[in-house]
């Protein structure tokens, strides 16, 4: 185990929806007029994640996020899971697309003391792109292993475990690195008052947004086709009977 572990979580604001998600009247953005907001289930381990390596190295774990200033909400509930500082990388909306968020999370890094291991959920909740934690990686010529479920970490290398083909990777590979990790990595552990309080008084460094375009435009949403139920009566009375064979012969469950 490393003398001290600094590690950085890159979050995003993703809409908490229970209910069918209602677009706009173009149709080219999610309507979030009467929604709540969240961080994804991947992110939400990645938070936990480094908060254990910085309690057991006392090092620092941090989180940040591209958007406006409604997005530290996000930050501030990382920070009441136990994240020790938070940095917002100011961008007009909390969805940018994934080369210009990732050019952003790149220059921040350059202008932030160094971490050894920056960690990102798998995708996102809501655009489930998978591309920025990657991109990131590229960019900063670090090594990055994707869909990680296990994390270890030694004098200057990190191990990274992955579920594959019905078995197990494990990857090793050198400090600093970048892991993009799922849900199930660990349990994350729910805020306390305490933590809560600390965090709502906690300040959040703003860093200037990218200057970076995407060549990607959004044309239209659209709710994919409903799933709908249909009866077939297949007779009355003894009559079925031979229907009802042939169903369940389909089905396999007679021969």
């Amino acid at each position: 185990m490393p003398t001290t572990m600094d590690v950085l979580v890159c979050i995003k604001r993703v809409p908490a929806v229970g209910a069918e998600i209602a677009l706009t009247a173009d149709a080219t953005a999610i309507d979030t007029r009467h929604l709540g907001f969240t961080i994804g289930p991947h992110e939400e381990c990645a938070v936990e994640e480094a908060v254990r390596l910085a309690e057991r190295t006392g090092g620092r774990a941090g989180v940040l996020t591209v958007g406006p200033p409604a997005t530290e909400e996000q930050l501030r509930y990382a920070l009441s899971m136990g994240a020790d500082h938070a940095v917002r990388v100011d961008a007009p909306v909390a969805d940018p697309e994934p080369e210009v968020t990732a050019a952003a999370i790149a220059g921040a890094l350059g202008e932030l003391p160094p971490y050894d291991l920056v960690l990102f959920g798998e995708a996102s909740a809501d655009a489930g792109h998978a591309q920025v934690g990657f991109r990131v990686a590229c960019a900063l010529r670090r090594p990055v292993v994707g869909g990680v479920k296990g994390i270890e970490v030694g004098d200057g290398r990190v191990s990274l475990r992955r579920e594959a083909g019905g078995g197990v990777e494990v990857h090793d590979a050198p400090l600093p690195a970048v892991a993009a990790v799922l849900e199930g990595l660990n349990l994350p552990r729910y805020p306390t008052i305490k933590g809560r309080l600390r965090a709502k008084k906690a300040p959040v460094r703003v860093l200037a947004g990218p200057a970076a375009t995407s060549g990607l435009r959004t044309r239209r949403l659209r709710h994919r086709p409903e799933a709908r139920a249909e009866t077939v009566l297949l007779g009355q009375g003894a009559g079925a009977a031979p229907a009802v064979v042939d169903v369940l012969a389909e089905l396999g469950v007679v021969r």
